[in-house]
C-alpha cells in the first residue's frame, strides 16, 4: 500500500482533530498521481474527493498492494508500505498530531514543487522502501 499524508512544516497533520489547511490544487494532483489504482480514506476525507474514491472506516486494512491510502485523522501504519507520499504545506500551522514514522530507511525517489490555490507551493516528496 502506497500512503498519501499533508504535512506543515513541524510535520503537524491536525489540530483539534481538524485538518490544517486544504488546496483544490493538491486534490487534483493526488487523484492524477493514483490514477488507475484505488484511492482509500474514511468518509472525513471522503467529502474533499468526491466520488471516485472509495471509503471505508477500517480503509487501511482494507487497501492492497498498489493501492492508495490518503490519511489524515488515522494512526498510520508501520508495516506493508511501499511507498510514502508526503505533501508539505511548507507553512506552520497550530496542529496536535503529527507525523511520527519514521521514514530514515527509506529512499526518497521524487520531489516536485507546484503552485496550490491557497498555498503558494507545495512540495510533494515520494519516499520508497529501500530494496535489499
Amino acid at each position: 500500500m502506497n500512503i498519501i499524508v499533508c504535512l506543515d512544516n513541524n510535520n503537524g497533520m491536525l489540530f483539534n482533530k481538524r485538518r490544517q489547511s486544504r488546496d483544490r490544487e493538491l486534490i487534483l494532483r493526488i487523484k492524477e498521481l493514483t490514477e488507475g489504482h484505488r484511492l482509500w480514506m474514511n468518509a472525513y476525507s471522503a467529502r474533499l474527493f468526491g466520488d471516485d474514491v472509495f471509503v471505508a472506516d477500517d480503509f487501511i486494512a482494507e487497501a492492497g498492494t498498489g493501492d492508495y491510502c490518503f490519511i489524515e485523522n488515522t494512526p498510520i501504519p508501520t508495516d506493508s508500505i511501499e511507498q510514502i507520499i508526503i505533501y508539505h504545506w511548507n507553512r506552520e500551522y497550530p496542529s496536535d498530531t503529527y507525523f511520527d514514522l519514521d521514514i530514515s530507511g527509506m529512499k526518497l525517489i521524487s520531489r516536485y514543487e507546484f503552485k496550490g490555490y491557497s498555498h503558494d507551493t507545495i512540495t510533494e516528496e515520494i519516499y520508497e522502501q529501500q530494496k535489499i
